[in-house]
Order: structure tokens, then C-alpha cells, then sequence
């Protein structure tokens, strides 16, 4: 009975181990996309168009409507990114002028002036892709300090241009009582907010992107869950040099409980690809790698032998187990290994 539960727990952890690889290819490749394409600070700095000054000079929203719009017209149509400024904050805030033109983007403008500092440069554009709610509000609050009238007339002005931005502060204003310290602090709450939903948009659209990595990568790699499976089973060899991510012993895991809860996952578990037998989970990939005992690693064209896996339906049913694990992601799959083998983070004890 304990040898059987030994084999299906071996069983899990090497399904697990494929799964966890393949999801961080995933998450690997979409991070480098969203990286190369500055695709964060665009997309903030969409919504803080759209919040600022609204619509560009076509009375176009800036901020994406759709998936289509988050990877293809952000990245190369219109970059709503500020340039960047090597230079200081200056001493006092501009003050905002009382018209503007839908291609001044003036409070934009004036709002990258106070939070500059914390930048440095992308392509000529900011980087910044992350604007802290209290930094927002000093902001708002040095903008309205260079105003005759303080916050009455920045709120003035703001209504005189069409920004977008009054109805949002008036309302906090009045909540405030007139009060800075409480309209500083229902600013920051405010754009807190709408930092979260912002996020919660984002992710929604990285969903679906994710999803499309997910089904290339199955597809790419011709990873067929149900056969993977089935050779651990059947294969005793195979399925011991798969879970020889650890030291075969009477503590089989020790090895990788200890590698593993002192330091990130991601670098741990990726340490596994230079396990020969796990190598093999990509091995009817359309380019395949090779591992020898003695040598260098090579690659190789897989072509003809892929496509004809691809077209082959009894692989049908295990590429959909495999593409549906994906989307589950590696977070899910770490903390599934972390239950089989007993790792603990370090916070935990």
C-alpha cells in the first residue's frame, strides 16, 4: 500500500513539475511582452489622460476599450506617455491654464512636472507605471497651491477647460469640508480607487492574453497531459529520474524542501530544466533539446514529427487537460507542489 502511494505521489509531482515549467513559460513570455512594450506606464498613463483632460484631439478615450486596443493599438498607435525630463521638479507648480486645447494636455503636463523625480526614461518617454495615491494627492495639492483662491480656484479653472478631473475633486472638496488635510486624504482614497479598478481592468485584458499564450504553448510544445501521465506511470525509470529533482532516500523530498523555502520559487524550480527527464516534457516540441549524460545540450528541428502529433485527434483530449492546467498559472501549480512535497515558506515556520 505505501509503495502505491508512493508511485501516485510521484505521479502528481511530476505532472505538477511539467504544468509549473509550462506556466512559467507562459507568465515568462507574456512579463517580457508587457516589459519590451511598456505596456503598464502606457496603460496608466492612458487613464491619467483620460482623467485629466479627457478625450485626445479626436474625442478619442485614450484608455484601451478592448483586448485588441490594450496589445496592438497602445504599444504602436498612440503612446499617451508624457516625454520624459531629466530635469528636477521645479521649486513652484505651473499654474493650470483657465483654456486648453485638446492637444495641450496641460494638467497631464503639470502632473508629470511634480512626480518627475521618481522617473527615468523609456525610449524617450516615462517609465512610470506606478503613481503612488499619496503621491498623487501632494500633486494635486502643490497644483492648487499655485492657484489664487487655492483649491477653489484650481477647481475653477479645472471646470473652465472641460478636464474631467473637477467633477472627481469637486465632490471630494465639498466631502472635505474645505478642510486639506481631509480633501489630501479623500484624494488619496480616491485615487487609490481608481488605481484598484484600474488594476482589476488590466488584468481582466491579461486574462485573455494569457490565454492565447496558454493554448500556443500547448500547442507549440505538443504537451499532451494524459500521455505525460501515463508514461510516469508505466515507466518506472522515467517517472524516478522525474522526481529526482530530490535525492532518492527514505526523505525523498528533503532536498528540495530545503533548496526551496529559503529562496523565490521561480529560480528554484526552474533549476529542474537541467534535469534530463524533465527536459523530455518538451520533446515533441517543433524544436525539440536533447540532453546527453556526456556532451553539450542540442537542438533540433522537430518539424514534420510535430505536425503530424499536432493533426493526430487521440492527442486532442490531453491537449486540452494541459491547456486548461495552464490557465490556472504558476501561482497555483507552486502552491500545489508546496502541499505535495511539504515546502513551507519562510514566514510560515
Amino acid at each position: 500500500m505505501i509503495a502505491l502511494l508512493s508511485v501516485y505521489v510521484d505521479l502528481a509531482l511530476g505532472v505538477v513539475l511539467a504544468f509549473l515549467l509550462l506556466s512559467l513559460l507562459v507568465s515568462g513570455v507574456n512579463e517580457a511582452f508587457v516589459r519590451l512594450l511598456a505596456i503598464r506606464s502606457k496603460f496608466l498613463w492612458a487613464f491619467l489622460r483620460d482623467t485629466l483632460d479627457g478625450s485626445d484631439a479626436q474625442g478619442r478615450s485614450w484608455l484601451p476599450a478592448g483586448v485588441r486596443d490594450v496589445f496592438a493599438a497602445l504599444p504602436f498607435a498612440r503612446d499617451p506617455r508624457p516625454p520624459h525630463s531629466d530635469q528636477p521638479a521645479p521649486a513652484e507648480a505651473a499654474t493650470v491654464p483657465a483654456q486648453e486645447s485638446k492637444a495641450q494636455d496641460a494638467v497631464t503636463n503639470l502632473l508629470y512636472q511634480r512626480v518627475r523625480e521618481i522617473d527615468h526614461p523609456t525610449r524617450g518617454r516615462t517609465s512610470i507605471a506606478n503613481l503612488p495615491p499619496g503621491r498623487f494627492a501632494g500633486a494635486v495639492l502643490e497644483m492648487a497651491a499655485a492657484e489664487e483662491g487655492g483649491v477653489d480656484g484650481l477647481l475653477a479653472k479645472l471646470k473652465s477647460m472641460g478636464s474631467p478631473l473637477h467633477g472627481h475633486l469637486k465632490g471630494v472638496w465639498e466631502s472635505a469640508q474645505r478642510d486639506l488635510d481631509r480633501f489630501r486624504q479623500g484624494v488619496e482614497s480616491w485615487f487609490d480607487g481608481e488605481m484598484h479598478r484600474l488594476s482589476m481592468l488590466y488584468k481582466r485584458y491579461v486574462k485573455w492574453v494569457l490565454a492565447a499564450l496558454g493554448l500556443v504553448v500547448t500547442l507549440l510544445f505538443t504537451m499532451d497531459g494524459l500521455e505525460y501521465g501515463k508514461t510516469l506511470l508505466r515507466d518506472n525509470a522515467f517517472r524516478a529520474s522525474v522526481t529526482a529533482v530530490t535525492e532518492v532516500g527514505p526523505d525523498a523530498y528533503d532536498e528540495l524542501r530545503a533548496r526551496c523555502e529559503r529562496s523565490d520559487p521561480v529560480p528554484c524550480i526552474t533549476e529542474t530544466l537541467s534535469q534530463p527527464a524533465l527536459v523530455k516534457v518538451f520533446d515533441h516540441a517543433i524544436v525539440s533539446v536533447s540532453v546527453p549524460a556526456e556532451g553539450d545540450p542540442a537542438v533540433h528541428w522537430n518539424g514534420a514529427a510535430w505536425w503530424d502529433r499536432l493533426t493526430t485527434p487521440s492527442h486532442w483530449p490531453g491537449y486540452l487537460l494541459t491547456y486548461v492546467a495552464l490557465m490556472f498559472g504558476a501561482p497555483f501549480w507552486w502552491d500545489v507542489l508546496r502541499r505535495i512535497t511539504g515546502i513551507r515558506s519562510r514566514h510560515h515556520g
